[in-house]
């Protein structure tokens, strides 16, 4: 069962965060943010000038008392220890910001946003360095881990990007439609009708490693080797759009949260490490085992990606409203992951034996 943090919003919960010293921060509608203690009452509260809906909330790394937000177009610098006025704030995106992404290093902030834009901002000149663009809305950004350079992207325009702030380009791109599928094949004929569009991106601790939440509801995993990256596996838990993915921090546990109001715990280190030899080998030789789809009176019936691979949920949480975000946080000695919803609360559940 869900405990309920109450009491930090009165209107649906947007976005969360949890620091490295696992203060939680959550963001609502209407410039709404709240800050939690580990009991779950709500710590300090504040409402952003413009009272636009908060969408994005993120930590800093090396200085855990430091906020990052975005509210409509901006974003504000906060400190957490006195929630009031921003400290900073950056007007470099051109319509509302979706996503927001530090590097571990503290020196890019990326937003990502409606336009299709990435707007990458160097901290220390306070300037946008970098602008890289999706055909459609950018849904989500990333910045991997040990690489302050390296960042990927995903959005509504089904793509899947890899770059290198270097470089104004994408490094690799890849279109979920028509990723790994035959023309022919019946996941194509269904795609057509309940296209991948991408809603959410998460890098596993390593940052070689990434996942992917899309509208068809299945979620992929892609490994980054070099300048381009491949898929290894692709499973499907929800039966509506997957709206997010989140690596742990264990390595290759993952997260994942749906329209379907499911909340599924994956382990796929087993899975990923069987690709590392050769991730579309054995792609292929999956979709050769795998059983056929037959039709029944006109109806299709599919076998799930999940099947397929051999991955399965290793714990589901049937939380019962669409998930707007997910986080997890240390609270009084075990792991709990957090959910935001369309309601004002914010619903905490363990997670045993991890």
């Amino acid at each position: 069962m869900a405990v309920k943090w109450t009491g930090g919003h009165s209107s649906s919960v947007l976005c969360l965060t949890v620091s490295a010293e696992g203060l939680v921060v959550s963001g609502a509608e209407r410039g709404e943010l709240a800050l939690w203690d580990g009991g779950g009452s709500p710590a300090g509260q504040l409402r952003l000038p413009g009272e636009e809906d908060v969408t994005s909330v993120v930590f800093s790394a090396r200085r855990p008392s430091t906020l990052y937000t975005s509210h409509g177009e901006t974003i504000s610098v906060l400190d957490v220890r006195a929630l009031q006025e921003p400290l900073e704030r950056f007007h470099v995106n051109e319509e509302e910001i979706n996503c927001l992404s530090l590097n571990d290093t503290d020196s890019f902030l990326a937003a990502a946003d409606d336009s299709g834009a990435i707007k990458v901002v160097d901290l220390e000149s306070k300037k946008a360095i970098r602008s890289l663009r999706h055909s459609n809305i950018c849904s989500s950004v990333a910045f991997r881990p040990q690489r302050p350079q390296s960042l990927v992207s995903c959005g509504l325009d089904m793509q899947v990007m890899l770059w290198n702030l270097q470089k104004a380009r994408p490094l690799w791109t890849t279109n979920l439609q028509e990723c790994g599928l035959e023309d022919d094949s019946p996941q194509s004929a269904g795609q057509f009708f309940n296209p991948p569009l991408a809603h959410s991106l998460s890098v596993a601790s390593c940052g070689n490693v990434f996942g992917c939440g899309a509208q068809d509801g299945k979620v992929r995993i892609f490994r980054v080797t070099g300048v381009k990256f491949e898929r290894e596996l692709e499973f499907q838990g929800h039966s509506l759009g997957v709206s997010q993915v989140l690596f742990m921090p264990e390595a290759y546990w993952l997260l994942s949260g749906g329209n379907d109001g499911k909340v599924l715990l994956w382990d796929v280190g087993s899975e990923v490490g069987k690709q590392q030899k050769s991730p579309a080998k054995s792609l292929q030789r999956r979709k050769a085992q795998a059983p056929a789809s037959g039709r029944k009176n006109g109806k299709l019936n599919k076998v799930s990606s999940g099947e397929q691979a051999g991955v399965v949920p290793k714990l589901t949480i049937e939380h019962g409203e669409k998930v707007n975000w997910l986080s997890c946080a240390e609270i009084k000695g075990s792991r709990r992951v957090l959910v935001a919803d369309q309601s004002s609360s914010v619903s905490v559940y363990p997670l045993p034996g991890l």
